[in-house]
This record gives structure tokens, sequence and C-alpha cells, in this order.
């Protein structure tokens, strides 16, 4: 951790303050009382969450912006040649990263750390919702907006604090650690680690980090994290999935249309074990029934009785842009997913296509970076069979240089080949707009995926 003196009468500037972390990080800090503001170069509604609790935001990065400021806490995304930046260096100002500052933040909060590369957000607000529901009132920064709370970050009194930690940058192995979850080890953020072996060494560390009087929960059905345990020097963690192996294992499950039902195998002093049965977990697809695994691993692991979590996840009422039904035109359903990789693409197809009841699945994707497609091509293009038509919208470069090698109708070729599937392409958000007035007949399942502008699009089609 960056050793810097924080305090109340020091002026902190958030650039790009717009970003979900970086807003719900600001917005903790306001409601501690510090003195915040920040810069982005778009409105969005993360910014009007900070504006609304007093926050200034400058529309824009100037040198001015940072005038009469003490630190300044950056976001991942912020090159080194921003104009705020610039001047930081050149006055001497302490820059930080955004979990660098969250660490000092939770420094003396006993902390659950979620991370992995798929399903950190979910398991962040099933434990967050869990521990409520239990009166822990403990802090929360999250990665995506927990509709139970209309808030990423919230400041609770209690001497909890529940972490997302975003591995993209490696940031992650700043936070200090008393229990951890790690979902999974995949393919993602080439662009920082170069090479996977670089990420898997990464994942490793912070598994290390861990204390002994702490406790790792780990998914045992991932391959990957499978390798990395057999590699971890303190064996302080619990494995969870449907593998028998497991410590908490799901089995029996039941998927619904709107929810999904599974018995859980726990272990109870030593190798003895027990049963609890009927868990209702208020979301569909097995991926998340892995997350909520974690959530109650965890959480029984800390003392919250067993009624108290089931009732939490009976009750759960989901993240946006996980899954998130936005409406519904004569019959047809439209859903929006932050899903841009193709193990997440593949989760999201699967858990409708079972409780589809045959329905038309209709996925609309916008790949988001140049750069991942470009090291995942193959992956991609053998996401979608579980969908019956997929719109193509174009590459959302995230700040990358346009790829001019990139040609959408050879990557539409793939998709259609490797998962046998007809591709539409649309070159903007008015063509889907038409696409969708004169395609759709009725009952289909539409989703939107992507990281990018794709939910924008979204909640402003009109029929």
């Amino acid at each position: 951790m960056n050793k810097i003196k924080i305090n109340l009468n020091q002026k902190i500037h958030f650039v790009g303050i717009g970003g979900i972390g970086m807003s719900g990080l600001a917005q903790i800090m306001k409601n501690m009382g510090f003195k915040i503001q920040g810069s982005d170069m778009a409105s969005s509604k993360n910014v009007e969450r900070c504006r609304k609790i007093g926050i200034k935001v400058f529309r824009s990065h100037k040198r001015e912006n940072i005038y009469n400021t003490s630190i300044l806490v950056k976001s991942s995304a912020i090159k080194s040649n921003n104009p705020e930046i610039k001047a930081a260096k050149e006055k001497k100002i302490s820059i930080l990263k955004r979990a660098e500052m969250l660490a000092h933040v939770v420094s003396l909060k006993t902390n659950i750390v979620v991370t992995g590369s798929h399903g950190k957000t979910t398991t962040t607000s099933l434990i967050s919702n869990i521990l409520s529901a239990a009166k822990f009132d403990p802090t929360i920064i999250n990665g995506g907006i927990i509709n139970s709370f209309n808030s990423n970050a919230r400041l609770g009194k209690g001497n909890w604090a529940v972490l997302e930690a975003d591995e993209s940058d490696g940031s992650f192995l700043n936070f200090p650690i008393n229990y951890s979850v790690v979902t999974n080890v995949d393919k993602e953020h080439m662009e920082f680690y170069k090479s996977f072996d670089n990420l898997k060494k990464s994942f490793l560390k912070f598994l290390n980090k861990t204390p002994l009087i702490g406790k790792s929960f780990v998914c045992i059905d991932d391959y990957e994290i499978n390798k990395l345990m057999k590699k971890v020097k303190n064996r302080n963690f619990y494995t969870y999935g449907f593998s028998k192996k497991a410590d908490f294992q799901a089995f029996n499950i039941k998927y619904k249309k709107k929810y999904s039902v599974f018995d859980l195998r726990l272990p109870l002093r030593g190798l003895k074990k027990i049963i609890v049965k009927n868990i209702k977990l208020n979301l569909i697809g097995a991926h998340n029934v892995l997350n909520s695994l974690a959530a109650v691993s965890l959480c029984l692991h800390i003392g919250i009785k067993m009624n108290v979590i089931k009732k939490s996840l009976k009750r759960f009422s989901g993240i946006q842009r996980r899954l998130t039904k936005v409406f519904q035109v004569n019959k047809r359903e439209f859903y929006d997913d932050y899903a841009h990789h193709p193990t997440e693409i593949k989760s999201v197809l699967k858990s409708f296509k079972i409780t589809s009841n045959k329905r038309k699945i209709i996925s609309v994707f916008q790949p988001h970076r140049y750069s991942r497609l470009r090291l995942l091509n193959k992956d991609f293009s053998s996401s979608f069979k579980d969908s019956d038509l997929v719109v193509l919208c174009p590459v959302y470069a995230a700040g990358e240089k346009i790829d001019r090698k990139y040609n959408p109708f050879d990557f539409a070729k793939s998709i259609t080949k490797d998962s046998n599937v007809q591709v539409v392409l649309v070159n903007d958000q008015k063509d889907l707009n038409n696409f969708f007035k004169k395609n759709l007949i009725e009952n289909e399942i539409v989703i939107c995926m992507g990281a990018g502008s794709i939910s924008k699009w979204l909640r402003e089609v009109k029929f």
C-alpha cells in the first residue's frame, strides 16, 4: 500500500470519476467526510449519483481542475498523457490508483475481497445482501448497481467491508484481505498482463495473501483454479462447486424460468457432511448457482445462520446489466447483460436456452475492444451455439485505435461457421432500431450483450 497520510482537510480529485468503481469509492469517501471532486469526459448515471450527494464533477480533463488539490485518484482507464495527471506530476501531487485509495479506506475493516475473471460482481452483491440481512451493516464497493440498494457503493457502520477486486490492471493485489473469493481464472486483460501465465501468477499472489486467520473460497470446477491450488503455500481455503470433491457442493439443481433451486452438501466438524435442501436462488443459470454457492459457503463460515442466508437468496433482486429485463413488447422480451467475453456469452445463452421453452433467442452483440477480439476471435465465433440469430454491432473501441484489419463480414462468417447460426450486421444504433421494428414477430427473447454503449441503445429503442 502506498504510504501517504490522508485527512479530512485535503481535497481529493478523482480523474475518471464516471467509472462504476471510481464513482462508488468517491461517494463513500464523501459520506465519510472527505472533500471530494472529480472529472469525466461524459455525463452518466454514475456522475449524476455523485453530483446528487454534493460532489463537484468537471465535464472535461483540464489542468485547472486540480487547483488546490492534495491527492489525485485515477481510474485504470486514464492514460499517462492526461492533462490532469501531467499537471499533478509537475506539482508533485500524490497520485493513487483507485485500488490503492480503496485499500486505505477499508484498512481498518474486516474485508471480504471477491475477484475472478467472471461472476465477481454478482458474487459480491449476493454476499453484500446476506451480510445486510444478518445486520452486519457492511461497507460495500461493487462493480455493478445492486438493485436492493440502488447503488454500487454503501458506507456501513459495521466492522465488515465487501469489495469487488478488479484484476484488469493488477491493482487487486493492493487490497488488505481477511477473507477472499476467487470465482474462476480465464484469459482476459492480456493488454495489461501480456501473457496468460502472468495473469495466473497474479491470482496465485492474491491467494497467498489471504492470512492464516482468514480463509479463501475457490471454485473447484474451474480448471485453472484447480491447477493454482496445488501451488498455494497455505492451505487455508475451502472449495465450492458441482463436483463431489467440493467442500461445499450444490446438487439436485432445478432451473426454472425465473429462479433456480438446489440442495447443498457442506462440511461440519471434520469429514462429516450435512445436507441443506431446497435453497431457492432468485437468479437463473448454472453460473449464478456457483456464484451463490461462493456466497453461501463464505457466509456460513463467518457465522451467519442458514435461515438468514436462504431468505436473502430467495429475495435477491439482482444487479443492473446482469440478465436484466428492460422491457416487453407483444410477448417479445428484451434483456440487457454486460457479457463481453466468450465464457460470459456462453453462460448467458445457456441460461436462457434451458428455461426458454423453445422460444427463439436473438443475440445482439457489441464486441468490446479490438484487442480482445484479436486474442479470442475463435472463442467468440463459437460462443453463440445456443442462439437462433445473432445481430452483430460495430466494435466498441473503449479508447483503442481502430483496427483497420478487422472485417465485420469475416467475423460474421466465422460466427456462422463455428456457431451454426445466421448473423445479421447492423451499422449503428438507428440500424439496430430498424432491425427490431422490421424483423421481430412475437415471443422472441432478445439479449443485448456488451460492455460498451449497447445498454444505452437498448434503452432508447422505439417501436
